[in-house]
């Protein structure tokens, strides 16, 4: 590609705390890295005065934002999306780097106009010691990482990861964006790729999961537990009962006959923990969707869409 060539995308990157300052940094860097450059990299804060002043005065070639909305990631997505006038809108977490070639894989898939966003793969950075030996790979999800039974070629999906995701924006603008506020299924990310994705789809259009599209994600220690394991697939259970969707339907088919096959044939071991951790994860996600159906309130009537308002505050550098 011509490296001085520049796509028709706005990178948007959501912040929160300085503690991630040096995260957020390697995060614009990577994105100012692709090839092509994007049109615009926003940066957008989430009410925190002290490190929009930081942002604003520290990071140049970007446009540095506060969020215009409620305190939370969805809103300061939103602020940084509705800001962006180009056709097409990227998405990076600020403690995730971009790979090369993130940004031209996520934008090929547009050019089939039925397509209405994309997302790539997000790799886990594991902390301290690594990767738990009982950790399964079909469970990546539960750290915020995509698991292996995602396609390994660019192919219809029914949803993506938001930490490295892109939209085209009239579809986004649409049905107003992420959702700020959601039901009972708390702490699930709900408001941040799944339910966007159903909604955009609903509209009449395509989401392409890209393989080669890829981003490194941390995974602090506080997400190697067991008991973290445990309640993020009690959460997916409660999602699965709401919406039909989520991870579990595509990652656990087959994942226990998988590694009980691998414990007998020598895979020793940590191929047995890894069934027990798949046969736990299961029960717990079956415990959380009967949970959520004996005692889901009626759905309440959808909020209609707000049109984008026009954001005019902000830093560029």
């Amino acid at each position: 590609m011509n490296s001085d060539a520049v796509s028709p995308v706005t990178v948007v990157i959501p912040c929160h705390t300085e503690r991630r300052w040096a995260s957020l940094v390697r995060a614009v860097e990577s994105a100012k890295a692709q090839d092509p450059a994007p049109s615009e990299i926003v940066v957008v804060v989430d009410h925190n005065a002290r490190l929009y002043d930081k942002a604003a005065h520290e990071l140049d070639g970007v446009t540095v934002l506060a969020n215009r909305f409620r305190r939370g990631v969805a809103g300061t997505r939103n602020t940084g999306a509705f800001h962006a006038i180009t056709p097409l809108v990227a998405f990076l977490d600020d403690d995730a780097r971009a790979h090369a070639g993130w940004l031209a894989g996520l934008l090929a898939p547009f050019a089939d106009r039925t397509v209405v966003g994309t997302g790539g793969a997000v790799l886990p950075a594991w902390s301290g010691d690594g990767r738990p030996a009982w950790f399964p790979d079909e469970f990546l999800w539960t750290v915020g990482a995509s698991h292996t039974r995602m396609p390994a070629e660019t192919a219809p999906a029914p949803e993506v990861w938001c930490a490295g995701m892109a939209v085209r924006r009239e579809s986004f603008l649409a049905v107003g964006g992420f959702r700020e506020t959601y039901g009972r299924v708390t702490d699930r990310v709900l408001a941040r790729d799944a339910e966007l994705c159903r909604r955009m789809a609903e509209q009449g259009g395509t989401w392409m999961f890209v393989p080669g599209a890829r981003v490194h994600h941390p995974v602090g220690a506080d997400r190697m537990t067991f008991r973290h394991f445990l309640r993020r697939c009690f959460r997916e259970g409660q999602l699965v009962a709401v919406s039909g969707g989520g991870h579990l339907r595509l990652a656990l088919p087959g994942a226990l006959t998988r590694h009980l096959r691998r414990a007998m044939t020598g895979g020793g071991s940590g191929a047995l923990r890894r069934a027990g951790a798949v046969a736990a994860g299961a029960t717990a996600a079956a415990a959380g969707g009967l949970l959520e159906l004996t005692t889901r309130q009626p759905t309440p009537l959808p909020v209609p869409a707000r049109p984008a308002p026009k954001i005019t505050a902000g830093v560029r550098r």
